[in-house]
């Protein structure tokens, strides 16, 4: 099929496709990287990346800082040309901190969402890097696109738009993701597409949209393109490769996963998020609470006297492995994956062109 590619920068991907990011630790350097070199965009997460750092527990947002350097110069030995950033939550505590550090490492691209990130352009001021706000409605668009027009006088470089049937963190209300059936959704999207166009004309420039949420096959991404936008935004997948960052173990819970195990669970971050059932889920969706050992300030919406569970905890429980304490994030489609794969592999079985 014909080709339908963009820039990030001065940089052209060679495919449609933006690495989703995952946190805590399943997106570090190596799966970035590795997907980077693919041609696609390499996404690190920036979420708590210093947890491996020995003095995280002490002075996490230091040890977050220089994880920031280490995971980058990791990715870009991987793919020295690539196009390589990093994924940035707006409800993270010290985000603006977490923000010039992505900038003073070298980033090429922020991807940021979890709330809009209205003062994102203020943080990377002066700099060159690329910014993708993440939306999830029509209202979102419009607000955030708007905010930018006014108070900075610029647009998105690229804008995501993640569906209801993505994982982690989702931005609909719980009511949201009854009424959002993917023929739905389609129409949602766009209309998401039609306030592009507006900032598009107004700034005679370009701005690639991707769509996520979701997305395994190829023919999701001839649907999403479909659709009206320049790629698709893929995460779940690139769980079950050699290269992903996180425990093997990690990548099993999903191989072992049926889609009766996929379930919306209460995130302590406020938002409904998607994962798989586990005894920690199933503890404290009973009503049950696990105290955290020590509140590392993560997120600045929660409250650690009231939370069910630690998120930082759970999410390191993860990525470690130790699945019985963990939160297993993951898409809606998880269940679907039945190996483990390369990242090749997976960019191989789009059939981009």
């Amino acid at each position: 099929m014909e080709k339908k590619l963009f820039t990030i920068g001065n940089k052209e991907v060679k495919i449609p496709l933006v690495q989703g990011g995952m946190g805590i630790g399943v997106s570090l350097g190596g799966l970035a990287g590795a997907v980077a070199k693919e041609g696609g965009v390499g996404i690190i997460s920036a979420a708590q990346i210093g947890y491996q750092e020995p003095d995280f527990y002490e002075n996490p947002l230091k040890a977050n800082q220089r994880a920031i350097h280490s995971e980058l110069q990791k990715a870009r030995k991987i793919a020295p040309d690539g196009i390589i950033g990093f994924n940035i939550m707006v409800a993270m505590n010290h985000y603006e901190e977490h923000v010039r550090e992505v900038v003073a490492a070298g980033a090429d691209i922020i991807v940021s969402g979890a709330g809009l990130p209205v003062d994102l352009p203020a943080y990377t001021e002066g700099s060159d890097i690329a910014l993708a706000p993440i939306v999830s409605t029509e209202k979102s668009a419009k607000v955030i696109l708007k905010y930018w027009d006014r108070k900075y006088k610029r647009t998105a470089d690229l804008l995501v738009i993640e569906g209801p049937c993505a994982g982690g963190h989702l931005g609909f209300t719980p009511k949201q993701l009854e009424e959002f059936t993917p023929e739905v959704y389609d129409e949602e999207v766009k209309k998401i597409l039609a306030i592009v166009r507006q900032y598009e004309e107004k700034y005679q420039t370009k701005i690639p949209v991707v769509l996520a949420g979701g997305i395994r096959t190829h023919e999701d991404y001839l649907h999403a393109i479909s659709l009206g936008v320049d790629g698709i935004q893929v995460a779940t997948r690139f769980v079950t490769t050699k290269e992903c960052d996180a425990h093997e173990n990690f990548k099993k819970a999903y191989l072992s996963a049926g889609q009766e195990d996929i379930q919306i669970v209460k995130s302590p971050v406020g938002m409904p998020g998607r994962a798989i059932r586990n005894p920690l889920m199933e503890h404290v969706g009973g009503g049950n609470r696990v105290p955290p050992t020590k509140c590392l300030g993560c997120v600045h919406t929660c409250k650690p006297a009231e939370t069910p569970y630690c998120i930082t905890e759970a999410l390191i429980h993860a990525v470690k492995g130790e699945l019985d304490e963990a939160l297993l994030f993951c898409g809606a489609k998880a269940y679907e994956a039945k190996t483990i794969e390369t990242v090749k592999e997976v960019v191989d079985s789009f059939q981009f062109f």
